[in-house]
């Protein structure tokens, strides 16, 4: 299995969001690669069979597939560690690279908002801490007009084709 590369400026910490976080080792730079995901490419049947075994080591990366470990041994390898925010300091490029939203400080927890890549029905509450924190997640968050201007170009790819449709 492809494992996932974090960037050696990172670390993986306890995290004040949700049990380990990834966190700058060092000061990370506006539009540094910070992560990139590795792992298999699954359907959401087979999600579905594996998700109790690897928790949240998955990101979706297209209408209906997947990313991520297939096993609990795979977990260690593949998992990013980087938690959800409501006001995130990681972007998307494509479907799988994660990069810095800004300059980020040393001791900064690394973090992304869900809305960037997930489109599906399920609604999640939110630990956040940000001031203007959701409160829930609904799994379409990619559908708010505001959050579409604030990420517009670090959406996963498969949403910013849904949010600025191509002219043919």
């Amino acid at each position: 299995m492809p494992a996932t590369y974090l960037s050696p400026k990172t670390r993986v910490g306890p995290s004040p969001i949700e049990g380990k976080g990834l966190f700058a080792k060092r000061q990370i730079r506006k539009g540094e690669i910070v992560a990139i995901k590795g792992g298999h490419v699954y359907d959401t049947r087979t999600l579905a069979k594996v998700k109790g075994r690897i928790a949240a080591s998955y990101i979706q990366i297209a209408d209906g597939f997947f990313l991520g470990a297939r096993t609990a041994a795979e977990v260690r390898r593949n998992k990013m560690f980087i938690n959800h925010s409501c006001a995130p300091n990681l972007g998307i490029r494509g479907q799988i690279v994660f990069v810095a939203l800004r300059d980020i400080r040393a001791g900064e927890e690394l973090t992304y908002d869900w809305a960037m890549e997930e489109n599906n029905h399920d609604p999640t509450r939110c630990r956040c801490g940000a001031r203007r924190c959701r409160g829930v997640l609904t799994g379409r968050d990619w559908r708010i007009p505001r959050l579409q201007r604030r990420y517009r170009g670090y959406f996963s790819s498969y949403l910013e084709d849904k949010i600025r449709p191509t002219t043919r």
